[in-house]
């Protein structure tokens, strides 16, 4: 579970702060999908809390599941968010991360 989690904080940390960064790179994801860039920047704040909320959570298990439902809520939007720009073929990173979260917080 340790090893998930760590795992979960290291891919958002890094994503997060691509996209809060304000990174042409770590938006190109979002403008391909249409999001807003001050929407993704928020998105990226978000994600890098979440992320550390996680490793938080590795000390204080009870608080564990506040960042996973946070980033879980975050993945089924972006899912939303490329089928709605119908782009569902890159939504896989997405899924398979939601897929992952809902993993961790059934074994929490």
């Amino acid at each position: 579970m340790d090893i998930l989690v760590i795992a979960l904080a290291v891919v958002f940390v890094v994503s997060g702060l691509s996209k809060a960064s304000g990174n042409a790179k770590g938006l190109s994801g979002t403008r391909d999908v249409n999001v807003p860039d001050w929407l993704a920047r928020i998105v990226g704040l978000v994600e890098t809390a979440s992320a550390l909320g996680l490793l938080i959570g590795l000390k204080y298990s009870w608080m564990l599941w506040v960042p996973l439902m946070t980033l879980w809520a975050l993945m089924a939007g972006a899912i939303y968010f490329h089928f709605r720009a119908d782009k569902p073929k890159t939504s896989f990173p997405a899924f398979f991360l939601l897929t992952v979260i809902s993993i961790a917080l059934v074994t929490i």
